[in-house]
């Protein structure tokens, strides 16, 4: 028995979701390295307090995988139940986050926002596989992430719209998060929960029985195993286009996690000219050399003419980053446009996967690359982030659609987590200084951080010459798993 095909408007209900699981993820990679530059951060040390991302997704994925390929609830099926766990833990993350007083109080809660987030996102994936046939695969990832670009696009945009139009300040007083961030973060945390309330009550999943009928039932012998066995099992047995597109991820994700991380810092100073002043030029110090405080906890310039100019030069800084984000946000629309076109396409034809993901690469290598060049001139990162986004919209859907393709249908949920090492290990060996260390080799300044970002995406997009398993290239019935 063959699962039947799903109009369009199931499929977007049924990724609808992860508009609430891009504002999450969006926020976060516009706003972060800032939240940590106000905090006091140096900006080499960056990379590393994101480390906690990448290592909540390499430890919850499989976990969290595994737990939903072999969960039925009554009330809310299989992959439900996770949806709505982490987008309650999410927004309650998001609400905190601005509010964070310390570097390390940020940090941990990124621990747990980006926790959350996993818990949310693995499932959906697994979704995409459980609900549509092979031939909708491609289409279903594509429709995922034309609602991925909206919500990056809209996300990103979110401190610079809150100040300018509902007037809310991004200004505050120094090591203080600016009102306009901590309002867009809770906006961002009821779009979360309501997106996601949104596939929960749209989408039916398809019962034990169900998929028993489609020859998905899970295998009673992996579930004696235990989950640790199981998820180790799957490393051990990792198909080989899986190690290949592993590749192509590690190099990808590698260029993503720099641009997140050091974007901010890189493009205020390089592209505006306006990086984050440092407090201990224009503060008095104690003896420690740290910025003196007065009876209100207050910091004490050195004289009036100081204050002015640091809160000239923040003020500088917030809107440069306010603006960052919002060009930022324009992979996002571009990844939007992209899956939208390719939505159509895929509604009725195939596509070559491996020469799409490629060419897709390619160009959103050369977009970071351009911004070296781009000194004085932010307009020209609407190039940049419109080519970002053509690679960011191939990567969150061509490996997935190649993936579920070519692995065996009752372990989706965990073969979808275990890819995720993928993604984790290239962001883990970025944040404990690989993206710190490469740039350096080039030059001091952070906008070369981009530069490595571009080699390295366009080392993903060679990658791909890797892969050669005909089904997880283009799909067709006729052709067998090579």
């Amino acid at each position: 028995m063959q699962k039947p095909k799903l109009k369009f408007w199931d499929i977007w209900n049924m990724s609808f979701g992860f508009l609430g699981i891009q504002f999450g993820f969006a926020l976060q990679g516009s706003t972060m390295s800032r939240i940590f530059e106000t905090l006091g951060a140096e900006k080499d040390s960056i990379p590393f307090l994101w480390i906690a991302a990448p290592l909540a997704g390499l430890i919850v994925q499989p976990i969290i995988g595994y737990l939903s390929d072999n969960t039925w609830h009554k009330k809310l099926g299989r992959r439900r139940p996770f949806f709505l766990l982490g987008a309650i833990l999410s927004s309650i993350a998001l609400l905190w986050m601005p509010y964070s007083s310390e570097v390390w109080m940020a940090a941990g809660l990124l621990l747990i926002l980006d926790a959350s987030i996993n818990i949310s996102m693995e499932p959906f994936r697994a979704l995409v596989a459980d609900k549509l046939p092979d031939s909708q695969r491609s289409y279903g990832f594509v429709v995922q992430t034309l609602i991925i670009g909206v919500g990056t696009w809209i996300a990103s945009n979110l401190p610079k719209f809150v100040n300018n139009t509902l007037n809310i300040s991004n200004e505050a007083a120094p090591g203080v998060v600016p009102a306009s961030v901590k309002v867009a973060f809770a906006i961002g945390a009821l779009v979360f929960i309501t997106s996601i309330l949104v596939t929960i009550f749209t989408t039916k999943e398809y019962s034990p029985e169900e998929m028993k009928a489609f020859g998905e039932e899970s295998a009673e012998q992996e579930e004696k195993k235990g989950m640790i066995a199981t998820i180790l099992s799957t490393y051990a047995l990792m198909p080989t286009v899986m190690k290949k597109l592993g590749v192509v991820q590690f190099f990808s994700w590698f260029a993503f996690f720099a641009m997140w991380t050091l974007a901010n810092p890189a493009l205020t100073e390089h592209i505006y000219n306006a990086g984050k002043p440092d407090i201990h030029e224009f503060a008095q110090l104690d003896q420690s050399g740290e910025p003196a405080l007065d009876a209100q906890n207050l910091i004490l310039f050195k004289n009036n003419q100081s204050q002015a100019e640091y809160k000239k030069l923040d003020k500088a800084y917030n809107e440069a980053s306010d603006d960052v984000g919002s060009k930022m946000g324009i992979y996002g629309l571009s990844s939007m446009i992209f899956a939208l076109l390719l939505t159509f396409y895929t509604a009725y034809y195939s596509i070559n996967r491996k020469y799409v993901h490629m060419g897709s690469l390619i160009l959103g290598g050369l977009g970071f690359l351009l911004m070296f060049y781009i000194p004085g001139n932010p307009d020209y990162l609407l190039i940049s982030f419109s080519l970002i986004g053509i690679a960011w919209g191939s990567i969150l859907s061509m490996p997935y659609a190649m993936l579920s393709s070519s692995v065996d249908s009752n372990k989706m949920g965990l073969m979808m987590g275990v890819f995720n090492m993928f993604i984790c290990i290239p962001q883990i060996l970025a944040a404990v200084g690989g993206v710190v260390f490469l740039h350096k080799l080039i030059g001091n300044e952070s906008i070369h951080a981009m530069t490595i970002a571009g080699i390295f995406l366009i080392l993903a997009g060679l990658s791909n010459f890797l892969i050669t398993n005909k089904k997880a290239i283009t799909y067709q019935p006729s052709i067998d798993n090579a």
